[in-house]
């Protein structure tokens, strides 16, 4: 061989050095992109997983928390019944004793409900506040109290923990 061709060959060979390498570079940067790509779509596949998890546990503790609102709700009109039974004036010892039993029957129901997060509403002498009370008519006030209170309860109004089951139902000095 002569030395122009030995020196084709080294050349020929220096360009397919360099062109393997070009390739091999090529390939390890379209590795590299993928991997980037399958970690960031882990990283966000993670993330998810954690959201759904929160928002999981927060539900169930919303649930739990109002779990006594259908109930509460069908219960409030027998309180107010049982409330009403014990406005009655008797007369006889055996009307005492069935009032008697209506009052401890009422307070047995409150306890229950105070004991699962139900309360009354407090709206007699309060300022008005129309996410606990519904103002049903408005008269002027009188002297000494102030605009905006509320000056009789028509119907007490109910709430579990800082949710209205029902609004107290009231009559506002304007």
């Amino acid at each position: 061989m002569s030395e122009k061709e030995v020196e084709k060959n080294e050349e020929l060979e220096v360009e397919e050095t360099e062109a393997t390498e070009e390739v091999e570079a090529s390939q390890e940067e379209l590795l590299q992109a993928k991997v980037d790509e399958l970690e960031d779509q882990y990283l966000r596949a993670r993330a998810e997983i954690a959201n759904i998890t929160n928002r999981n546990r927060n539900e169930r503790e919303q649930l739990q928390k109002y779990r006594s609102q259908d109930l509460g709700k069908k219960l409030i009109p027998v309180i107010d019944n049982l409330e009403r039974a014990m406005e009655t004036e008797v007369a006889d010892d055996q009307g005492q004793s069935l009032k008697k039993g209506v009052e401890m029957t009422l307070e047995s129901l409150r306890h229950a409900l105070k004991e699962e997060g139900i309360e009354e509403i407090k709206a007699d002498g309060e300022a008005f506040d129309p996410n606990l009370h519904q103002a049903l008519q408005t008269m002027p006030a009188e002297d000494g109290v102030a605009a905006d209170t509320i000056i009789q309860v028509l119907q007490k109004g109910y709430k579990l923990h800082d949710r209205v089951l029902r609004p107290a139902m009231v009559i506002v000095a304007q």
